[in-house]
């Protein structure tokens, strides 16, 4: 997997929860509706424990192919159905989605600087320093 694509899908991730999160809060009164999570580190997690640690290089259809190369996580969204918070049947917690919106700024705000840092070093690595 490379850097800056596996960067990316962790920034639609986030935006993708963002969504979620907003929809949970400005549902949080709507009687029968259920909240929504966004899930992408056990997707990752996953497709790291699966992937190959060696890759070979084919320059031929022909070659035997060697080992597997990882494809980008994608984050789903998945409704939470097992709990209720409210005698209306919504389960939604706004404590709890203002935690998680928190959480995922700060998340969203290093993914951003990570991704910022990979394209310095790109840049420098292209033009060079002077």
């Amino acid at each position: 997997m490379n850097t800056i694509g596996l960067l990316q899908s962790a920034l639609d991730a986030s935006s993708l929860r963002q969504q979620a999160i907003s929809n949970n809060i400005a549902n949080s009164e709507t009687p029968g509706y259920k909240g929504k999570q966004v899930v992408f580190e056990d997707i990752l997690k996953q497709q790291l424990a699966n992937q190959s640690k060696f890759v070979g290089n084919r320059t031929d259809n022909r070659h035997v192919v060697i080992g597997q190369a990882g494809s980008l996580p994608v984050a789903r969204t998945v409704e939470d159905t097992n709990t209720v918070m409210q005698n209306n049947g919504n389960n939604v917690d706004v404590d709890a989605e203002m935690t998680n919106m928190g959480k995922n700024s700060l998340w969203y705000y290093t993914l951003t600087q990570q991704i910022n840092s990979e394209f310095e070093n790109l840049s420098i690595a292209i033009k060079g320093r002077g």
